[in-house]
């Protein structure tokens, strides 16, 4: 594990990929890696990249991570995708839409496993990782789909939200609060019909915050230099810097919760009384509800 950890803090991509799907995985000897660089990190810099499906995350982010490797900075990018339900991997693997870029850039699919809480645990060890080894600017996108388009906002230092002008973005916008997580907001398929109106309406939802909505054409390269410097001012706002604390306060809150449960789920299988429990619904002398209320009364003092 040693020579793992050694492997990181050099940068060598192997050891880092290595690493990452051992977290990923979410293996016993994740702890070990964790232990061995946390006190390595520097606090890489994390940018969040969500919207629905269709929106051209992927082609928009490929396209700004080239943009800040102009500029100096050591870019790599998370993609979460969504899980195969029989494997639990990623099923998109390494984004196809990102080849063309540096081979100097790391890109990595994350398996989203269909948890909230496990989605923050496994990203931001992925990102000490990353840091370690030297990143300093992490992309990250979501899946694009439910609970995760919100909760990404909760572990990254800025948070971009892209809509798609053709897949009616502006209502969906509302009904999921896109428009209340963003620190940037970007109509991407500028090219496209209506994205001159949905670029009003969003610039009418922030209100105040007109000058963070940008109209881009990741497929034409439009609009992506002024997005990039936009990024990179918020980078230097010591306001974005400071979310560290809250992004910390939310891993740990999730961590905690995932070992009560993990623990608790294993002690409540193993008792005696659960049993007896699931036996007497079978009998039809409790409902299950009645059941559960009761046993949980019992167990949380």
């Amino acid at each position: 594990m040693s020579e793992l950890v050694s492997g990181i803090l050099k940068g060598e991509k192997r050891s880092i990929s290595r690493a990452i799907s051992i977290i990923d995985n979410n293996d016993p000897e994740s702890l070990k890696i964790i232990h061995g660089i946390f006190k390595k990190t520097k606090n890489a810099s994390t940018i969040g990249f969500t919207g629905s499906a269709g929106a051209g995350k992927s082609t928009l982010i490929g396209r700004i991570a080239t943009g800040f490797h102009s500029l100096g900075y050591k870019v790599a990018v998370i993609a979460v995708d969504p899980s195969s339900p029989i494997t639990g991997g990623a099923l998109l693997g390494d984004r196809v839409r990102m080849m063309s870029i540096s081979d100097e850039i790391y890109v990595r699919s994350l398996a989203s496993r269909g948890a909230e809480g496990g989605i923050s645990r496994s990203l931001r060890n992925v990102v000490r990782i990353l840091d370690a080894a030297g990143y300093n600017l992490i992309l990250i996108e979501s899946v694009g789909a439910g609970q995760l388009e919100i909760e990404i906002s909760k572990a990254v230092n800025i948070t971009v939200v892209i809509f798609n002008p053709q897949t009616g973005d502006s209502i969906q916008a509302i009904k999921a609060g896109l428009t209340e997580i963003g620190d940037i907001y970007v109509v991407n398929k500028s090219d496209l019909e209506g994205a001159a109106i949905l670029y009003n309406i969003i610039s009418d939802l922030v209100g105040d915050n007109k000058k963070l909505v940008f109209k881009c054409s990741a497929k034409m390269n439009k609009g992506i230099r002024d997005l990039t410097k936009a990024l990179v001012k918020l980078l230097d706002d010591e306001k974005y810097r400071a979310r560290e604390k809250s992004i910390l306060e939310n891993e740990l809150r999730d961590m905690i919760l995932n070992v009560i449960k993990e623990k608790s789920i294993e002690k409540i299988m193993k008792s005696q009384e659960y049993g007896i429990l699931v036996n007497k619904i079978l009998k039809k002398e409790v409902d299950p509800y009645s059941a559960a209320l009761n046993f949980a009364n019992k167990i949380i003092v």
